[in-house]
């Protein structure tokens, strides 16, 4: 790998050594909004990096597999990144309860918790600032606060209800970037990233994504490395937030980064 793009710790090192010694075996897991695309204010406008599906195109062949974890249903992800013709992709949508390849989409019923929150949420957001609004994503409600006048204020204010709600539903409460999201208990990146890789008995792992919701796949890496299974964490860094960059064993500049940091693993491989 290019300087510009080693690893900061030497977990990290070992985990890029072990992806290149054998890529057959390597999994590469990608979270979405803000890695491989920008945050914008519609979330339903959040196009890919222009350079995000030519690069999987050439990396999805070198390894075990490449698989995006999200919290976006998956139609939208395949759509607003245009990846119905990636090699062997897999997106892993709603944090794991979705799953699509090769243009199939396997899914469970909705959780009941989440029927009773969408039902309740027009009334707990009576009287909420203006820009506030909710994505219902089918298996999860996420409440957004970007477009309001004062996207922090409206955040800090609706934190408390929201998790009030998701306790009396049996749901968790998600804080994100500027998103507070309500979604089935036991369902998170992390769970979703460990069953892929038993799934595909990966031997080493990259995972790369900018939030909070990131911070359980994080977490999966690191466990599994203490077990002696070889991973690399990647931060598409930004102002927003900072946990991750400081968790992480390599921070790239947003989703420019991280197409260049595919792009040099591709080429390393290659």
């Amino acid at each position: 790998m290019p300087p510009g793009f080693a690893p900061r710790t030497p977990q990290g090192r070992a985990g890029i050594a072990a992806i290149l010694r054998s890529p057959s075996d390597a999994v590469v897991g990608l979270d979405f909004d803000g890695t491989l695309s920008p945050i914008v204010a519609d979330p339903r406008a959040a196009y890919a990096h222009p350079m995000a599906a030519p690069v999987l195109r050439r990396l999805a062949p070198l390894l075990s597999a490449v698989v995006i974890v999200t919290g976006r249903p998956v139609a939208e992800a395949v759509t607003l990144g245009g990846f119905a013709d990636v090699p062997g992709l897999v997106i892993l949508g709603q944090y794991g309860l979705q799953r699509w390849s090769a243009g199939t989409v396997e899914e469970p019923p909705p959780a009941p918790g989440v029927t009773t929150a969408r039902d309740r949420l027009p009334g707990l957001l009576r009287g909420a600032p203006d820009g506030v609004w909710v994505e219902d994503k089918g298996h999860a409600l996420a409440v957004h606060t970007r477009r309001a006048a004062d996207p922090e204020s409206a955040f800090a204010r609706l934190e408390p209800p929201l998790r009030a709600l998701a306790g009396e539903t049996g749901l968790r409460l998600e804080p994100g970037r500027l998103v507070l999201e309500l979604r089935p208990q036991g369902v998170d990146k992390g769970a979703a990233l460990r069953g892929f890789l038993a799934e595909r008995a990966a031997r080493s792992v990259l995972y790369a994504g900018d939030d909070l919701g990131d911070l359980p796949a994080f977490a999966a890496v690191e466990a599994l490395r203490e077990t002696g299974l070889p991973g690399v964490t990647v931060c598409s860094g930004s102002a927003e937030v900072t946990e991750l960059a400081a968790r992480a064993d390599l921070v790239v500049d947003g989703p420019d980064g991280v197409v260049s940091m595919l792009g040099a693993l591709a080429d390393a491989l290659g």
